[in-house]
């Protein structure tokens, strides 16, 4: 049973032509009457030519106007490299001791960052981490031996892109709070990097179908892409 104030929400809006993201934000944001400050969330549909099982899209972009959020970060690196961590802003920063305790289930952290010859400790870890998505991954700059730069970008401001197995993405630009300029900068990292994706999977024609825009408890806009991807 819809509430009150989603009844207020425009109706059939996916029935409306796609408009390009700088048209589209007014009438999210407007459609952002609770009482929290919402995500503005996109989503992609992956185009039917390509095969889902083929598809194998796993990155992280800088968005240059931030999340929104504050990531609790966590490092697992050796002695030599605490200080690094630490001034780079990590919330906890361990060793041998911190493995022993996320082994023991204590995860309180978003992101964990791990030294290059930390992994093979952590690669124990896998059916503790993997579920919940927080194993390091070189690929996604996780692993690495540059703990200020790591530490310091997850701070910032990082999106994970990632298609699941209906070949469906789904990531968040910001808040309704955010201004017009920092959402279309965020929205335009992921296009890149979407762009960059698909020349590195060397797919077939185009990799996205249809794109969608809305706000955490508001409705779906069609999005208007300026060039294929």
């Amino acid at each position: 049973m819809s509430s009150k104030r989603y009844k207020k929400l425009p109706e059939k809006t996916l029935d409306l032509n796609a408009e390009t993201i700088e048209k589209v934000l007014p009438n999210i944001k407007k459609n952002c009457t609770t009482k929290f400050d919402e995500s503005v969330d996109l989503s992609f549909q992956i185009n039917n030519k390509q095969k889902k099982s083929d598809i194998n899209i796993r990155t992280v972009v800088n968005l240059p106007g931030g999340t929104g959020k504050k990531i609790k970060v966590a490092v697992v690196c050796e002695e030599a490299k605490t200080s690094e961590a630490k001034e780079a802003g990590a919330d906890i920063v361990g060793g041998d001791d911190f493995v022993e305790k996320i082994k023991g289930g204590e995860i309180n952290f978003e992101k964990l960052i791990c030294t290059s010859s930390m992994m093979i400790k952590l690669s124990k870890l896998g059916k503790i981490l993997g579920p919940k998505g927080l194993m390091p991954n070189p690929k996604l700059g996780s692993v690495t031996n540059d703990i200020k730069k790591a530490v310091s970008e997850a701070k910032s401001g990082q999106a994970e892109i990632r298609n699941d197995k209906d070949g469906n993405i789904g990531v968040s630009i910001g808040k309704k709070s955010f201004s017009d300029d920092q959402l279309i900068k965020n929205y335009n990292a992921i296009l890149e990097t979407l762009d960059k994706e698909k020349a590195n999977n060397t797919l077939k024609g185009d990799l996205i179908k249809s794109a969608f825009i809305t706000s955490t408890m508001g409705v779906s806009y069609k999005l208007k892409l300026m060039k294929n991807i």
